[in-house]
């Protein structure tokens, strides 16, 4: 069986810029670990990706703090994690989950055998979204989600997430593990 790790949205505005927490920062250094332990090839990595308009979208009104502007210091992948993702694939997405991940994985399990594990920022958010479409789009296919190796909006936010994600029968690893 492939094993296939989804880094989501380790970029600087959600470590340490716009939207850092100090949770952020926290996991750097175990998510770079779980990296170094799939192969490259196994590796996808997601990126929050917006436009200069983005205040006027749904989301920017929601939620009005420029981030991951495409091409700005915070759009990109924090340095010492985008050296472990080279050769990677990597997906830009608009919104809080990827269709396309969602889609092209559904594809790959067609013709094998995977199981998914994702990790990154933020819990709450985009890894809870990326997790539940591949649950949904591959409700055979093993979905885990590492939860040293992410971080919510807020310590309480990140709990809640993986009890949601528990409920939809989406594994969560986790220290007592």
């Amino acid at each position: 069986m492939r094993k296939i790790l989804i880094v989501v949205d380790m970029q600087n505005d959600f470590i340490d810029a716009a939207l850092g927490t100090p949770e952020a920062v926290s996991i750097v250094d175990a998510v770079k670990r779980k990296i170094k332990s799939y192969p490259v090839t196994d590796v996808i990595a997601t990126m929050d990706t917006h436009d200069r308009n983005y205040l006027s979208t749904q989301e920017g009104k929601l939620l009005p703090v420029l981030h991951c502007i495409k091409g700005s210091y915070g759009w990109k992948i924090r340095s010492d994690i985008a050296e472990l993702l080279h050769g990677a694939r990597i997906y830009e997405k608009p919104s809080f989950g990827s269709m396309e991940l969602a889609e092209d994985l559904k594809a790959l399990s067609e013709k094998e055998e995977i199981e998914l594990e994702l990790i990154g920022l933020c819990t709450d958010i985009c890894v809870v979204m990326n997790a539940l479409l591949m649950k949904a789009a591959m409700p055979e296919v093993t979905v885990r989600v590492d939860a040293r190796c992410c971080a919510g909006v807020t310590p309480e936010k990140h709990l809640a997430a993986l009890e949601t994600m528990r409920s939809c029968q989406i594994l969560v690893t986790d220290s007592a593990d």
